[in-house]
């Protein structure tokens, strides 16, 4: 087991955890942080995506040995009072169904519209397609990416 010090949301954290647990495990287990959940733990659905530096990133195969003094946000810490662009636009456009991918589909678009302000509808499907809805909410999610660019 390793000390390691993580900054998670602007916040450094301590944790002792072996250097190949996963993140995903590390922010739910470690730090009580549930916002961030498992899929397939495979970094094939996208339910686990954070945002390590800016970049979307599946938490739930990368290591803490991996992170360095990289900053990880998480949806906890997209916004303090649920009231990032992405954030409005999902209730706008009454995104969630079951609501359990919405998290790391945020936190994908989150980075595309870091990268990208004003995606076209193309790039957006092409930057969304490794987040899978079971619900199929895809239209209202790229609907919701669209105003939020508009924010």
């Amino acid at each position: 087991m390793e000390k390691y010090t993580i900054t998670v949301n602007g916040k450094k954290q301590e944790v002792t955890a072996s250097e190949d647990m996963p993140l995903l495990w590390v922010l739910r287990d470690l730090l009580s942080m549930k916002g961030t959940k498992f899929g397939c733990g495979q970094a094939l659905c996208g339910a686990c995506t954070v945002l390590v530096g800016e970049e979307a990133t599946r938490s739930c195969s990368l290591p803490i040995s991996a992170i360095g003094n990289q900053n990880i946000t998480t949806i906890e810490g997209l916004s303090q009072d649920g009231d990032h662009p992405l954030q409005k636009a999902w209730v706008e456009h009454i995104v969630p169904q079951c609501g359990y991918c919405q998290t790391g589909q945020i936190m994908n678009a989150a980075a595309l519209l870091k990268s990208n302000p004003n995606p076209s509808e193309a790039e957006i499907e092409s930057a969304m397609a490794g987040n899978l809805c079971r619900c199929g909410t895809y239209n209202r999610i790229k609907d919701a990416i669209m105003t939020a660019s508009k924010s």
